[in-house]
C-alpha cells in the first residue's frame, strides 16, 4: 500500500469514527427512518410568519415596493411597455451626466426594445471594468423591502448588476410579490435546477463603516435604477403564489 493510500485509509477511518460519535450523541436511529422524517417535514412544512403590511392587492404591492426601494436610495421609473426602455435609460443617463452606452443581458424581453434608435450605444454580454452602466432583468420583486431577486445564467451574468458603477434592473410590475417566502416559493416552482447564484438586491451598494457615514458604492454600484414595466410578463404574474398566510 502506498503512503497516500494509507493516508486516505486513516482519513476515512477518522471520519467514520467522528460521524459515529455524532450519531450516538444525537441518539440517531435507523437512517431510513431519519430520512423519512426529514422527507415528511419538507413536504408538509409549516407556514412561516409573513408581514401583514405587504398583504395587498397588486397595485398596493407595487406602490409599497416603490416606496421601500426609494427609501434605500434606489431610483424607480415606471413605463407602460418595454419599447419605452431605451428612452427611459437615456434620460436617466443624461440627468446624471453618464456615458450614453451600456452592456446588457441577452434577455428575450430586453431584445424587444428598439436599441437601434441611436439614443444609446449598446452591446450584450459580460461587463468589462471600463463599462459604466449594466442592464439586466430581475426574476421578481419583493414588496415588503423593495428588493429584487436576480438569478444568474448564461444570458444574465451576475456581474451586470455589480461591476458597473450604475446598475439598471428591469422588473415586470406583475412580478412583485408580497414577501421573500412568496418569491422563493415561485422560484422553486419555476426552475428545473438551481443557478450558480441567486442575489437579493436592496438599493445600491452602501456602507456605514467609514466614520459612521453612509457611503454609496462601497462594494458595488453606487447608483441603482429600477425600471418597472407594466405590460404582462412572459413568465406570468406572481403574487400570492400558494404560500399560506400566517402574519406577524
Amino acid at each position: 500500500m502506498s503512503a497516500s493510500n494509507r493516508g486516505d485509509g486513516l482519513e476515512n477511518g477518522a471520519r467514520e469514527t467522528v460521524l459515529a460519535r455524532m450519531k450516538a450523541a444525537l441518539d440517531r436511529g435507523d437512517d431510513a427512518t431519519a430520512k423519512e422524517t426529514v422527507r415528511a417535514r419538507l413536504s408538509a412544512s409549516a407556514p412561516t410568519l409573513v408581514p401583514a403590511r405587504a398583504d395587498l392587492a397588486p397595485e398596493g404591492r407595487l406602490q409599497l415596493f416603490i416606496e421601500r426601494a426609494q427609501a434605500v436610495q434606489a431610483q424607480v421609473e415606471r413605463i407602460d411597455t418595454i419599447a419605452e426602455l431605451p428612452a427611459t435609460i437615456a434620460t436617466y443617463l443624461r440627468r446624471h451626466n453618464l456615458p450614453m452606452r451600456l452592456v446588457r443581458a441577452a434577455d428575450d424581453q430586453l431584445e424587444r426594445a428598439d436599441w437601434t434608435n441611436g439614443l444609446l450605444e449598446v452591446r450584450s454580454g459580460r461587463p468589462e471594468p471600463e463599462d459604466a452602466v449594466g442592464l439586466t432583468r430581475a426574476f421578481a420583486g419583493i414588496a415588503e423591502t423593495g428588493t429584487v431577486m436576480l438569478a444568474s445564467d448564461a444570458g444574465h451574468p451576475m456581474t451586470l448588476a455589480f461591476l458597473p458603477e450604475t446598475a439598471v434592473i428591469v422588473l415586470s410590475s406583475d412580478r412583485i410579490a408580497r414577501a421573500y417566502e412568496d418569491v422563493m416559493h415561485a422560484f422553486r416552482a419555476s426552475v428545473r435546477s438551481m443557478p450558480r447564484s441567486i442575489n437579493l438586491v436592496t438599493g445600491p451598494s452602501r456602507s456605514g463603516d467609514i466614520e459612521q457615514t453612509l457611503q454609496l458604492g462601497a462594494h458595488g454600484p453606487k447608483r441603482l435604477l429600477l425600471v418597472l414595466v407594466d405590460e404582462p410578463s412572459a413568465e406570468g404574474p406572481i403574487a400570492h403564489v400558494g404560500v399560506p398566510k400566517t402574519h406577524t
